[in-house]
Parts: structure tokens; sequence; C-alpha cells
């Protein structure tokens, strides 16, 4: 398994722009479908974007479409979740999640139980 550790989050106004960043730890990062959930109080968690380990094929949730863009350096051991438009609604706590695929398939995952890692979280707030 790896580790994760995401930063970039904060406030932001409506409107503006953010870009998370998840860093994993370990050598084998590039075998690894990531994704990026977000849960909003009282609410249950829910896949955002999700990347295949070759970047290959990727996800966005309908709410998002158009405005995040998931991307991955696998140099940098690291994946980011580019932000634009942020509307109130997208108000969470951001986590990124890693799934060893050991480099077969080229899928991309967007329920919870199929990743083996997560990072602690970062919390994103849009204001109005």
């Amino acid at each position: 398994q790896v580790q994760l550790l995401e930063s970039g989050g904060g406030l932001v106004q409506a409107g503006g722009s953010l870009r998370l960043s998840c860093a994993a730890s370990g050598r084998t990062f590039s075998s690894y479908a990531m994704g990026w959930f977000r849960q909003a109080p009282g609410k249950e968690r829910e896949s955002v974007a999700a990347m295949s380990w070759s970047g290959g094929t990727t996800y966005y949730a309908d709410s998002v479409k158009g405005r995040f863009t998931i991307s991955r350096d696998n140099a940098k051991n690291t994946v980011y979740l580019q932000m634009n438009s942020l509307t109130p609604e997208d108000t969470a706590v951001y986590y990124c999640a890693a799934k060893n695929t050991y480099f077969r398939g080229t899928y991309f995952y967007t329920q919870t139980f199929q990743y083996d890692s997560w990072g602690q979280g970062t919390q994103v707030t849009v204001s109005s």
C-alpha cells in the first residue's frame, strides 16, 4: 500500500479555482489507479474524479464535469485535481484514494470499497 497526503485545500470565493495535490509514498505509484472523493457534512462520500493507472481513462461526476480535471505525474508520485468555477456546492472535505492494479486493465474506480489506501483529506470551502 501507498501512503497518501493531500494538500491545496482552502477557502475560495465562488467562481475561483483551487488545485489539490495528493503525494504518494512508495515506488510503485505508477501501477495505482487514483481517485478523488469528497464528503460534505451530513452526506456520503462521493466520487468526484478517477483515473486509470495509465492515465488513459478518466471519470468525472456529472456535477464537476467540465470544471474539474484530474491528472497525474508519476515522476513526482503525485495526482492532482484542478478545480475551476467553484460553487458553494463544492464545499467538502476532499480525499484522494489509490488502488494497486498491478498494471492490469485500463479501468477507473468510483466506489470507496474498491480503493486500498486513503489520504487524511483536505478541506475546501467555497464562499458565495
